[in-house]
């Protein structure tokens, strides 16, 4: 192990030294199942991801919240992106529109102070995700690795309301990003995840917690990414899917207020 002594420094205050808070915990393997659309698999493990951070987007910073399940497409592992809930308005609508980026607008509140480390996730007033733990100072290195993330882009027929009937003026794509990552620094936390119930964030009652697997602060190097499409999904298998709560990719209630 190596000692506390090299952990990444920088300027007072500089936002590209914050780490991601890295939480990762088991559910049920139906629960995965069930908020996949047809096309994209249950991974091996039936583990939910949250990724709480502070980066620049492009030159200020943005918080926030990023909640995958372990998903298969085509063969290849990766997670499945159900939502990316984030402060800054102006980067929800062109992330969302070009790449279909599942963002939409949530408070993160997220700091350290010595050891100790606090997140909570606040949506339409209701804080859906805590915790708080104590951070080893030690660190845990990775060898550089490749993450496969999967978004899915689409546009309902213009009309009223979304009909099947209708179809698309776009048809669902799989959207592949493949990002290369090495490790500049990681630290283990030792702490705990909180869900409370939400109506617009589900994680609680959709996706339970059943084991908390690991926490950990990272801070990444950002070595290549590519965003790409990657193939079709069934347009009627992925109609229920269309209707969404927020802009994130969890399922709605059709004509409901919760609708995006």
């Amino acid at each position: 192990m190596s000692n506390a002594g090299n952990a990444p420094q920088g300027s007072p205050g500089d936002i590209n030294n914050w780490p991601m808070l890295k939480i990762v915990y088991r559910t049920d393997p139906e629960a995965i199942a069930a908020v996949l659309p047809p096309g994209i698999e249950p991974g091996a493990k039936p583990h939910v991801n949250l990724t709480i951070y502070n980066v620049p987007v492009p030159d200020e910073p943005e918080y926030g919240i990023l909640q995958t399940v372990d998903a298969d497409y085509n063969g290849t592992a990766g997670e499945y992106a159900l939502g990316y809930g984030i402060d800054q308005e102006s980067a929800i609508f062109i992330s969302r529109d070009h790449n279909g980026q599942p963002k939409y607008p949530c408070t993160t509140d997220y700091y350290r102070q010595g050891s100790s480390v606090t997140a909570r996730a606040t949506h339409q007033g209701y804080t859906f995700v805590e915790f708080r733990g104590t951070a080893s100072g030690e660190n845990d290195p990775l060898p550089e690795f490749d993450m496969h993330e999967w978004w899915v882009k689409f546009s309902l027929a213009v009309g009223m309301m979304p009909d099947p009937a209708r179809g698309y003026d776009f048809p669902p794509h799989v959207v592949h990003v493949r990002s290369k990552y090495g490790t500049a620094w990681r630290e283990r936390v030792d702490g705990e995840l909180i869900l409370r119930d939400s109506p617009w964030d589900p994680l609680a009652s959709r996706l339970p917690l059943r084991e908390q697997v690991s926490a950990h602060l990272w801070w990444p190097t950002f070595l290549d990414r590519e965003v790409t499409l990657a193939g079709k999904l069934d347009p009627d298998g992925f109609m229920p899917f269309t209707d969404t709560i927020s802009g994130s990719r969890w399922q709605g209630t059709r004509g409901g207020p919760r609708r995006g």
